[in-house]
């Protein structure tokens, strides 16, 4: 259904929801040089870096450079998902495995009471959040439309200069555009019709995995839009 040009179907909806996101976030980026990319405002950031430099416990990638990633946890902003995945039936183990954590720290999120303490989360550099988004949207394009083989954590050639991670990172997502484009209307109501494995995909409803893709794209994309005004504004001197 369509009123005056708009789609009002479900799909629709999220398709012109991603497409305006990109839009922005393609206009934000323009002009994105290495040395910005590479920006860390703080020490102790997340970046990409050469392998065997990277002081993270997890970082990965196929080639010379690895994007950073920590010791596996539950954040406290997903103590809520964590207590609806409990709510609708999903076992603690089951959870513990999605997460890469304890049993004992999935039950430990469940028996929290109150609002929980922010994170003490690392400032990320633009090239991470562009590598980490990119990784995501591979290894979800892969497992959701590909063969459905390939170890997400090796799908992406992280890189240190800027164009060609722009040049890479649009390919892949206009490629995953073009594929949700094409789901039905009894494949958005599948659950496991994506298999990604780092989380909670094979057990949702594909709607629910690309409302989840969507809000990913949108958050990060604001991050990194926040770092370029911070870059550009890093030597003016208060009045």
């Amino acid at each position: 259904m369509e009123t005056e040009g708009a789609r009002t179907d479900r799909l629709g909806l999220l398709l012109d929801q991603f497409d305006h996101a990109r839009e922005m976030a393609q206009v934000r980026l323009t002009g994105l040089g290495d040395e910005e990319y590479l920006w860390e405002p703080v020490p102790g950031c997340w970046s990409i870096r050469r392998r065997g430099e990277a002081a993270t416990p997890r970082a990965y990638g196929p080639g010379e450079w690895v994007l950073d990633k920590g010791a596996p946890d539950i954040p406290a902003s997903e103590y809520a998902e964590v207590a609806r995945q409990a709510a609708g039936g999903m076992t603690v183990a089951k959870i513990a495995d999605d997460w890469s954590v304890s049993v004992e720290r999935v039950e430990q999120v469940l028996a929290h009471t109150g609002a929980p303490e922010p994170d003490e989360v690392p400032v990320t550099t633009i090239a991470w959040r562009l590598g980490h988004l990119h990784s995501c949207f591979a290894g979800q394009w892969e497992w959701t439309f590909g063969e459905r083989r390939q170890e997400p954590k090796l799908l992406v050639d992280f890189a240190p200069s800027a164009a060609l991670a722009l040049k890479r990172f649009w390919a892949l997502i206009d490629r995953w555009r073009d594929s949700v484009a094409a789901v039905t209307d009894e494949q958005l109501d599948t659950v496991g019709f994506s298999q990604y494995p780092y989380g909670s995909d094979p057990d949702d409803p594909f709607i629910t995995v690309l409302s989840g893709a969507n809000l990913e794209f949108i958050h990060h994309m604001a991050e990194i839009a926040l770092l370029r005004d911070l870059w550009q504004a890093r030597f003016t001197t208060p009045r």
